[in-house]
């Protein structure tokens, strides 16, 4: 049952902190979006805004979870290292890990795909609040991703 535990643990926190990003950066997208329309002149009332959030947050956020879920992986294992070789804080590590996982996507659709995909990470802020869901999800894994002595 321990061994179980030891299994189940970290892949709940991953998810976790893969969700927390995922929403979080998805909300992100959808506001930033919105306030592009305002700054266009068109009226976005609060009720457009919820079904707007609501509508990327069941199409956009899975898709964008599975893409954050695969950097993180790479991401994570690195902090794991770092954490483990050179002398820092974890949640330095991992938190740092989240956001450059979330640069580093950015940066590697665009040069693949030659255009930005997420239309938040057109503009620094947006960018930027990517970066910081990215980190908040790092922060997430550091956080609740520790081993702890459970007992039977």
């Amino acid at each position: 049952m321990i061994a179980l535990r030891k299994l189940i643990r970290p892949a709940v926190v991953f998810v976790s902190a893969t969700l927390v990003t995922a929403v979080l950066g998805s909300l992100a997208q959808t506001q930033l979006n919105l306030q592009a329309l305002i700054d266009m002149g068109m009226t976005i009332e609060l009720p457009l805004r919820m079904r707007s959030s609501l509508s990327d947050l069941l199409n956009f956020a899975p898709v964008w979870a599975l893409v954050v879920g695969i950097g993180f992986a790479l991401a994570f294992s690195v902090a794991w290292m770092l954490h483990r070789w050179v002398w820092a804080s974890r949640t330095l590590w991992y938190t740092l890990a989240g956001a450059t996982a979330i640069a580093a996507i950015l940066m590697l659709m665009d040069s693949v795909l030659g255009i930005t995909v997420i239309a938040a990470a057109r503009s620094a802020t947006g960018i930027a609040l990517l970066c910081l869901s990215g980190a908040l999800g790092g922060w997430v894994q550091a956080r609740y991703g520790r081993a702890r002595n459970v007992a039977p």
